[in-house]
């Protein structure tokens, strides 16, 4: 079981693939791919968004609060057994500064805790106090599996900043059954097709070099949320399937 804590800002932008296939070059003069790009390919990462029966979690954070946070679990390959590795993050976002508290466990863990409350076990101090925090959450949030979220991903960080680093996600795909990680990727699309969702995450200000760039491409920031935009998406589509014509509050 490991540990993994930090906070960031975070920039959003939604590209279109021409933008897309001229910013890359440019970027390659100043970042270097992210480990996880072996030989330069995208790789894969897989969620499990957790929310009431009532959808309170991202009602409040698409309301632009002061301060919110989202529960997933996480995964970067599709487990084949119980095992396997996952993570389990707390995500939490304050006046816009991102701070993420994730704790490593086996899907088996991961499953028990989630849904019959089993604590996990830890003799790291670190950990436990992770685990705290998500016990915290979850005793004060009534929870359960509402959507998978799942995506392909290519990452960089600046030559010269390691702390300024830039992900770009498409394929953006989403599903509200069948919630587990074990199942893979398949749902529809809620980004469009040769789109892409450029995050810019960083802890301090973003380099000249690269607003010029996005000046030069007419590269604009804009709000994003992954969840956020599954829900309206799914609102919408329930509406649109009223046949009686009767108000749905989404």
């Amino acid at each position: 079981m490991s540990i993994k804590s930090f906070q960031r800002y975070e920039k959003k932008f939604i590209l279109d693939k021409n933008q897309y296939d001229m910013l890359i070059p440019k970027l390659l003069e100043y970042m270097n791919p992210d480990k996880y790009c072996k030989d330069g390919q995208n790789y894969s990462i897989f969620n499990i968004y957790y929310d009431t029966k009532h959808s309170d979690v991202i009602r409040h954070s698409i309301s632009k609060p002061f301060y919110k946070e989202k529960l997933r679990l996480r995964s970067y390959t599709i487990p084949k057994n119980i095992n396997d590795k996952v993570f389990l993050e707390l995500k939490k976002k304050i006046n816009g500064i991102v701070n993420k508290r994730r704790i490593s466990l086996t899907l088996e863990e991961a499953y028990k805790f989630l849904k019959f409350g089993y604590r996990p076990v830890s003799t790291d101090y670190l950990n436990n106090q992770v685990i705290n925090e998500i016990q915290y959450y979850l005793s004060k949030n009534k929870v359960t599996p509402t959507v998978y979220i799942g995506y392909s991903r290519k990452a960089f960080f600046c030559k010269n900043d390691p702390d300024f680093r830039l992900t770009f996600d498409s394929h953006i795909t989403a599903r509200r059954n069948d919630l587990h990680l074990e199942s893979g990727l398949y749902g529809y699309d809620i980004l469009g097709e040769n789109n892409y969702l450029m995050e810019v995450k960083i802890l301090g200000a973003i380099p000249v070099w690269f607003t010029k760039i996005l000046s030069e491409l007419k590269i604009y920031n804009t709000h994003y949320s992954k969840y956020g935009n599954e829900f309206m998406a799914h609102c919408l589509n329930n509406q649109n399937n009223n046949l009686k014509g009767e108000e749905i509050i989404c």
